[in-house]
């Protein structure tokens, strides 16, 4: 598990840690049911606070990515053949057109916006 944080980044460890992981869970380098490394593991590993990587765990765990045992540590949760919750399309939604907004913003028009998202999807599902 490849996991990169940029110290001088604007976005916060915390962040970077969650984001990285929900790519290598979407990119299935991370499988269902894997047991996440632990906080001390992951933190000493990463150089970080362990609350820093206590706080990614909770962040995965609101959005039901993982569940954290106690004594047993963070599990990745299966994902479901439903598809995401009308709260979870809602959440996603909210963090999404913040972006969008930004891209016309700077002058994108609706086709460079889907080439961008249909290239990272590509990136995230055919890798």
């Amino acid at each position: 598990m490849f996991i990169q944080i940029e110290p001088t980044s604007e976005i916060p460890i915390y962040t970077q840690l969650a984001n990285q992981l929900i790519e290598l869970i979407a990119t299935r380098t991370l499988k269902a049911s894997e047991v996440l490394p632990s906080v001390r593991s992951l933190a000493a590993d990463l150089g970080v606070n362990m609350h820093t990587v206590n706080k990614a765990y909770h962040e995965l765990e609101k959005k039901k990515i993982i569940e954290i045992i106690p004594k047993s540590g963070a599990v990745i949760n299966s994902i479901s053949a439903k598809g995401p919750s009308d709260l979870q399309m809602e959440l996603i939604k909210l963090h999404l057109k913040p972006l969008v907004a930004e891209s016309i913003v700077y002058g994108m028009n609706k086709e460079q916006i889907l080439s961008i998202t249909s290239s990272i999807i590509s990136e995230l599902t055919e890798g």
